[in-house]
């Protein structure tokens, strides 16, 4: 697997769960690949045709070249039990979840021997990549095999991305504070809505900017964040000690 455009037929790439981060994968790579995909929700025939994804049914998906599984935690590890029992030999299987040392353990013991495994995180959603994706950054973790390496260049090269490589644990412990934080202060200051809108500084601008970045994020995102990294909780804690030493210190200096 080379990841190469030639003239020779394309490699076909499945996608699992085909909502706002599967249509990005699918306008991100058409040109690419053949791309199939799969969803449980009805109605996205339109929307499919439009970035040429074929959509059909989770065995035919799990059984391309390429499967990205880009499903929710809570269906997570039933998803890649039934990528399991159809993949082909010599298969590469990605994820493209937020939490990557859950991923990770679930797919190195669920998935056959007979195929590649590698965890990818790719750093932005819809909003941020609105403007395209080339100069943004995505974590990539190898998991089995060795095509984390052709996978990292043609990252690179086609897609223009900045590629992170590293390991699920370093990634989860920076995750902690880079999405635990920016997702908890995001979802306290929805709380205070309505926010101001005519007399604000260009700080606060650029917090309400990146508010919008997560605030349509699903629930199930902020979930993931929140309870499926396993260092999100002590990072969680250490932010309201510090605000609660904080507001403490201010009251008593009234």
């Amino acid at each position: 697997m080379k990841f190469e455009i030639s003239d020779t037929p394309r490699e076909t790439l499945g996608i699992v769960g085909f909502g706002a981060f599967g249509k990005l994968i699918a306008q991100s790579l058409s040109g690419h690949f053949e791309l199939f995909a799969y969803d449980p929700v009805s109605n996205l025939e339109d929307i499919a045709a439009e970035l040429g994804v074929s959509l059909t049914s989770l065995t035919k998906v799990a059984q391309c070249d390429v499967v990205v599984i880009a499903a929710p935690v809570s269906s997570f590890e039933d998803v890649v039990t039934s990528v399991a029992a159809v993949c082909r030999p010599g298969a590469l299987i990605v994820d493209v979840g937020s939490v990557k040392v859950q991923a990770a353990e679930i797919m190195e013991r669920i998935l056959p021997d007979h195929v590649d495994v590698v965890a990818t995180h790719p750093l932005f959603g819809p909003q941020s990549a609105r403007d395209g994706i080339r100069g943004l950054k995505i974590a990539v973790c190898p998991i089995r095999g060795g095509r984390h390496l052709p996978l990292a260049a043609f990252l690179r090269k086609h897609l223009g991305l900045h590629v992170i490589m590293t390991t699920p644990h370093d990634h989860d412990r920076e995750a902690a504070t880079v999405q635990g934080l920016t997702h908890l202060i995001a979802k306290v200051l929805l709380s205070m809505a309505p926010l101001p809108s005519r007399m604000t500084t260009r700080s606060f601008e650029l917090l309400v900017d990146s508010i919008s970045m997560v605030q349509n994020d699903a629930p199930e995102v902020f979930q993931a964040i929140e309870k499926a990294n396993p260092y999100t909780e002590d990072v969680r804690r250490r932010f309201f000690n510090l605000a609660h030493e904080l507001s403490v210190d201010l009251e008593s200096r009234t």
